[in-house]
């Protein structure tokens, strides 16, 4: 036979021997990844389970910063007759109140609140409305409370509750959706912020004098903010320095 024709069958030989196991490694390897795809997702699809693990991220539960064993010992000893799940509670129901007020268009839904978170509120409706958008915050869904900070300054006292929530959330446009989507929920966090304040009513015109953190009677300083006798002389400061909880602010947590 003519050693050309030996060698050509020699080199098809040969490709067809790199080809076969071309073909077996590929296989072995796509069956390894079906096998530990299936071990780690419960899936022989790689890019099905990755794509379902990141699903299942988005639809998990945000975590919250919660400092509510350290900061409430001190709340409850300045602020005697504070209530944590009562105020949790309230907290939970201004969070709640506000996104569906953003999604009715009206800021009356808001079940308590500041002036001040008020007219913000109402602010960014008039917003909306303005610009033709609508904002949808649907089907609400709370996972977990904690209180997240405590400022205690002179004037006012500042309870910070954050809460991991859960919605459909999309902005739409004469029908056509701008941004989100309306098929699947997302996890968020927001924070809402208590303040303990002088009553503006009560104290209207009285300056800083009724600002102030001292009896009136004997000018001791009073021991806790929420206290409603003096702890030196025993004479009533309620009349003197009234104050009050409220909700200030309502605000997402973007950051992780």
């Amino acid at each position: 036979m003519d050693e050309k024709i030996v060698g050509i069958i020699i080199i098809f030989c040969l490709a067809l021997i790199s080809i076969g196991l071309l073909f077996y490694a590929v296989h072995r390897m796509k069956e390894k990844v079906e096998y530990y795809s299936g071990m780690l997702f419960g899936t022989s699809s790689l890019s099905e389970g990755i794509r379902n693990m990141g699903m299942e991220a988005e639809n998990a539960p945000k975590s919250v910063s919660s400092a509510t064993s350290l900061y409430l010992p001190s709340i409850v000893r300045d602020f005697p007759e504070f209530h944590y799940e009562e105020m949790k509670r309230r907290a939970e129901n201004v969070l709640v109140s506000y996104l569906r007020s953003i999604d009715a268009g009206n800021a009356e839904l808001l079940t308590e609140g500041t002036k001040e978170l008020k007219e913000e509120l109402n602010m960014r409706i008039r917003m909306l409305r303005e610009e033709g958008v609508l904002e949808h915050f649907e089907d609400v869904r709370l996972h977990r409370t904690q209180i997240h900070k405590y400022i205690r300054e002179k004037s006012r006292c500042s309870i910070i509750f954050q809460s991991a929530i859960q919605y459909v959330h999309y902005l739409e446009k004469n029908g056509s959706i701008l941004e989100g989507t309306d098929i699947r929920p997302e996890q968020s966090r927001y924070d809402v912020e208590l303040i303990y304040i002088q009553d503006r009513n009560v104290v209207e015109g009285t300056g800083e004098k009724g600002m102030g953190l001292n009896c009136p009677n004997c000018g001791a300083p009073v021991s806790g903010l929420g206290a409603k006798k003096c702890a030196y002389c025993d004479s009533s400061i309620v009349e003197f320095n009234i104050r009050t909880w409220n909700f200030c602010r309502v605000g997402e947590r973007k950051s992780s």
